[in-house]
């Protein structure tokens, strides 16, 4: 079995307990690089790249204590890194001794962690045990004390650190019957989605989903429940009742762009097109934030058709009149065109005379390309001569080019 050699990790001595002071970018910026120093290592030597992440898992939480988590960004990273180092040691060749040895130290720093910032490493539990038996023993270990923790009586009810662990055990143990035991009588949702994973395991997935349904409320993650339900319907090779249902929902993302990418890529055998028209159905009034998803699907008229509809950032259309200029004039007019539009109505985020002589020049030269310049100029020019908003700042940069000044 392999063994872990000797190594002196750079990150380790970046992350001493009070390492960081309270801006959040110097802590964030050296946990991405401990995690891509431990996973270049484990590319080479998994036994070692693993050991690397569990002396990575001790130490960030003390380290950056002081750090202000108010943003939620510091918290994310932490978890962007558990996320990416669990894989790592849970598929780490090694025996039994050394894997108890790991959950052990895991397992003390979990319970020391006080912000807490290493809290979701308990959802991985099982997963970490890598083996059944040893994921069972676990689940033994910690279920008499998760029992009172989830008492229905308030005088046993308590908070203990090893719930979740004992709850991902359980289900990586093939345990399901004991889970569904234990989560009876709870209501708590980050525990009890451990019992809908059960009973979806236990090929009860419409019971499932009930049981799922039934627990939203004022503490429990829609998008959660959402992702979960989808799940479940996927894995029963139900495509078209997960996408009707949860499809949408559950795959929001950080921008419209990146949520359309991650439907389609969901559901590939959904047209593109009606995917886009259900997404822009699911958010009314917000029309024109989806005019880089139609763009990037090749669904020219519908984009500016959308682009026209609600308000759409002024940067982002001249960007397509300028990236479409040449392949595309015709769609890149119509872009250039929707932006100065925005602009002459007063929107975007901190526009600049650069921005408005942007969007004039790039939609200018596909005009050019298309031999239709004297007709986009009037067009522009009546645009700009019906401003009204403030103090009709585009007419003051393009005035004299277009006679109006």
């Amino acid at each position: 079995m392999p063994k872990a050699e000797r190594h002196k990790w750079v990150f380790r001595a970046r992350f001493r307990r009070h390492a960081f002071g309270w801006k959040s970018q110097p802590a964030i910026k050296r946990i991405k690089e401990a995690v891509s120093e431990i996973k270049k290592v484990a590319r080479k030597n998994a036994v070692l790249g693993a050991e690397g992440a569990v002396l990575f898992l001790e130490k960030v939480s003390p380290a950056i204590e002081h750090v202000d988590g108010s943003s939620g960004s510091i918290g994310a990273a932490v978890n962007n890194a558990i996320r990416t180092l669990v894989p790592i040691i849970a598929e780490a060749p090694v025996d039994a001794k050394l894997r108890e040895k790991w959950l052990e130290r895991l397992f003390e720093a979990h319970a020391e962690d006080q912000m807490p910032y290493i809290e979701q490493l308990a959802e991985h539990w099982g997963e970490l045990c890598a083996w059944p038996e040893l994921a069972s023993r676990w689940a033994d270990e910690l279920m008499d004390i998760t029992r009172m923790a989830l008492s229905p009586y308030k005088g046993l009810r308590g908070h203990f650190h090893g719930t979740a662990a004992c709850l991902s055990a359980l289900f990586a143990a093939g345990r399901h019957a004991d889970l569904l035991d234990v989560l009876d009588a709870e209501s708590f949702w980050p525990y009890k989605r451990w019992a809908v994973k059960a009973l979806a395991e236990q090929g009860k997935g419409a019971e499932a989903i009930r049981l799922a349904e039934d627990s939203r409320g004022p503490w429990a993650s829609d998008h959660d429940i959402d992702q979960l339900c989808e799940e479940i319907l996927l894995s029963s090779e139900l495509e078209d009742e997960a996408y009707e249902r949860y499809g949408l929902a559950a795959n929001r993302a950080g921008t419209y762009l990146a949520w359309f990418r991650a439907v389609a890529r969901k559901y590939p055998h959904k047209p593109p097109p009606g995917i886009l028209k259900d997404l822009v159905a699911s958010t009314p009034g917000e029309e024109g934030k989806w005019f880089a998803a139609a763009k990037s699907a090749g669904l020219f008229d519908e984009a500016i058709a959308l682009a026209r509809r609600t308000p759409c950032s002024p940067q982002t259309l001249t960007r397509a009149a300028r990236d479409f200029a040449e392949k595309n004039p015709a769609f890149a007019i119509e872009a250039g065109m929707a932006a100065l539009h925005w602009l002459v109505e007063g929107y975007g985020y901190e526009i600049t005379g650069l921005d408005v002589h942007a969007a004039y020049s790039h939609t200018m030269k596909a005009a050019e390309n298309a031999v239709c310049e004297e007709q986009t100029r009037a067009r522009i020019r009546d645009l700009v001569a019906a401003e009204t908003f403030g103090e009709r700042f585009v007419t003051k940069i393009l005035g004299r080019q277009l006679g109006l000044s």
